[in-house]
């Protein structure tokens, strides 16, 4: 945790944040080293018989909060530079990056060089680790709260329960402000027809029906959208004039807010 005003909000009035772009990434990609350096010697420490580092290629998936896309492969290749600067200097994984060895994680944010040369050397394992949970995230956009559980939901949706039987799913949690939390799960063992976890995946398969099952909306519907939230926020005594119809089932949504700004929900 760290105090930082990256991206906040300032005035209650508003319903939109104050952002620092530059720091926000810098913040996210510090927290990230931070949290990889303590998850790695947490591993060490707890795992016995283990005489090397941990590394992405002991990892099975590897999840991340997404603001966007693009920051999440520039992160996983930010923890490839970890293992890179933690590996034997001869160590022929490595081999080309040898000009980045003496560099320190907290000069090198902005360094597009390094990130050039990481993304380009990691892109194969994040394509088998990573890339597959960022279905939702690259048709959705930033979900916020829910995006680095909405890379958990791609990944169920993505895998069998065999092929993710027994694997290690590492995840890194971020907050803006700023709060983050490296953890990770091990699948269980048991992916026989009728069990726990083959129940649990079965219940994404309809994933990808759920998405392409949204309504489309004109920019110009959008922005008379967000005109009615900007106009009607923190508004008391207020009944919400938006449509229901297309809801999913289940979902609560807002019928009325009273003088006192009390609100009452609806299913």
């Amino acid at each position: 945790m760290q105090h930082a005003y990256d991206f906040y909000k300032p005035d209650m009035v508003s319903e939109y944040p104050v952002v620092d772009g530059k720091l926000s990434i810098q913040c996210y990609l510090g927290a990230l080293d931070r949290c990889y350096r303590l998850y790695k010697h947490k591993v060490q420490t707890l795992e016995e018989g283990r005489t090397s580092p941990l590394t992405l290629e002991d990892i099975d998936y590897c999840l991340f909060h997404t603001p966007y896309c693009k920051l999440v492969q520039k992160s996983f290749a930010r923890l490839y530079f970890n293992d890179f600067l933690d590996a034997a200097k001869d160590d022929p994984k490595y081999t080309g990056l040898e000009a980045f060895r003496d560099l320190k994680l907290e000069d090198t944010f902005f360094n597009k060089d390094l990130e050039k040369a990481f993304v380009n050397a990691s892109k194969e394992l994040f394509n088998s680790k990573t890339k597959l949970a960022l279905l939702l995230a690259t048709q959705v956009g930033n979900m916020y709260t829910p995006s680095l559980y909405s890379g958990l939901a791609s990944l169920l949706y993505s895998k069998s329960a065999a092929d993710l039987a027994g694997r290690r799913v590492v995840f890194f949690s971020y907050g803006s402000g700023l709060a983050s939390a490296m953890f990770s799960v091990r699948v269980s063992q048991d992916a026989a027809p009728g069990s726990q976890l083959e129940r649990i995946v079965g219940s994404f398969s309809d994933l990808q029906a759920r998405i392409d099952s949204r309504k489309c909306f004109s920019p110009a519907e959008f922005a008379d959208m967000m005109k009615l939230r900007e106009d009607t926020h923190h508004l008391a005594r207020y009944t919400p004039v938006g449509p229901v119809q297309d809801l999913f089932p289940g979902t609560w949504y807002l019928t009325h807010v009273d003088e006192t700004h009390l609100s009452s929900p609806s299913l």
